[in-house]
């Protein structure tokens, strides 16, 4: 205690500890060490002015407003149940166009030419079928 009158004594009542830089709670104001600052390890009673919660819906991808008191999962799960958004049914199932001039269809999985890197429908994914101009190689030996 060579210098007392430097830095500010814990406000935790089981710490006192005298702290050369004593760091503030920014919920209640109260002084503390670096041992005590966190809202758990001094028991902050406003704490709850600083714990705001946004969840995510994980089926639509929205923030979920949660009140005071409220269990987020909780709210979550009423939202999933009443008004989530989200239908499997409606996401689009084919989505790989084919890549052939004038052919419109599209496929559920990719199917990729090993020579062009084109992406093609069942009808056109052979090399032959969409005019291949990616290897200078014959296709077949026969």
């Amino acid at each position: 205690m060579e210098l007392p009158w430097l830095g500010e004594h814990c406000s935790e009542h089981t710490c006192k500890q005298l702290d050369f830089l004593p760091l503030k709670c920014d919920a209640c104001g109260e002084v503390f060490c670096k041992d005590h600052i966190r809202y758990d390890d001094h028991k902050c009673s406003s704490a709850y002015k600083k714990n705001v919660q946004v969840p995510v819906c994980p089926l639509c991808n929205k923030p979920i407003p949660v009140q005071k008191g409220e269990i987020p999962d909780v709210v979550v799960g009423a939202h999933i149940d009443k008004d989530c958004k989200y239908n499997p049914a409606q996401q689009k199932i084919f989505t790989n166009k084919c890549l052939k001039p004038g052919c419109k269809r599209k496929e559920m999985m990719k199917v990729v030419c090993d020579q062009c890197g084109g992406n093609f429908c069942i009808k056109h994914r052979h090399p032959l079928d969409h005019d291949c101009k990616g290897s200078s190689q014959p296709i077949s030996k026969a």
